[in-house]
């Protein structure tokens, strides 16, 4: 989950492995419905259309909100939301209101920052904390950083994922980009 242009499909490309499989544009908004991906025939890994930056009308935003809401509302919700931030930008209002929403729905999130290759180690260590502060987040569980282009973070996020699916209690429902 996360904003148009945050790089949730090179995400979901590098974290499953398979270049290609999710669509990548350059235009924000590309993803318009919800896209179910079977991972090991074990998980659903679940990329949602994004929000905010999109040339698309109101009337188009509006029914991609209802169609996220309705996904995440249903019976069996995700094991664990990725939240995708763009390390370049701190988090938007869009972003603190999607944030507010997992956490009400009780809905585990880890908030991933996006584009590390983009910026420097400082910048990176900067956006991490100031990230953390603007979404609320426990100390110890601040945003993991991430680069699509150069694999850096993913291996933890896929141990995050593998924990996140290992855990006991929830309907096998997979996790939410």
């Amino acid at each position: 989950m996360g904003r148009s242009n945050v790089g949730k499909s090179s995400a979901l490309n590098r974290l499953l492995g398979r270049p290609g499989l999710a669509r990548v544009s350059k235009a924000p908004g590309r993803t318009r419905a919800i896209h179910f991906y079977l991972v090991d025939e074990r998980a659903w890994i679940v990329d949602l259309p994004g929000y905010g930056y999109a040339r698309v009308s109101r009337e188009m935003r509006r029914s991609w909100q209802a169609l996220v809401d309705a996904y995440l509302d249903r019976p069996g919700q995700p094991r664990l939301a990725i939240h995708l931030v763009d390390i370049r930008h701190d988090p938007t209002p869009l972003d603190r209101q999607l944030a507010e929403a997992l956490r009400v729905r009780g809905i585990p999130t880890l908030v991933v920052l996006t584009k590390a290759d983009k910026v420097s180690g400082s910048a990176s260590s900067r956006a991490r904390a100031r990230t953390a502060r603007i979404l609320g987040l426990e100390a110890d569980a601040g945003p993991l950083v991430t680069s699509a282009r150069t694999g850096a973070g993913f291996a933890a996020l896929a141990r995050a994922v593998d924990a996140a699916l290992a855990a006991p209690g929830q309907a096998r429902s997979g996790a939410g980009s």
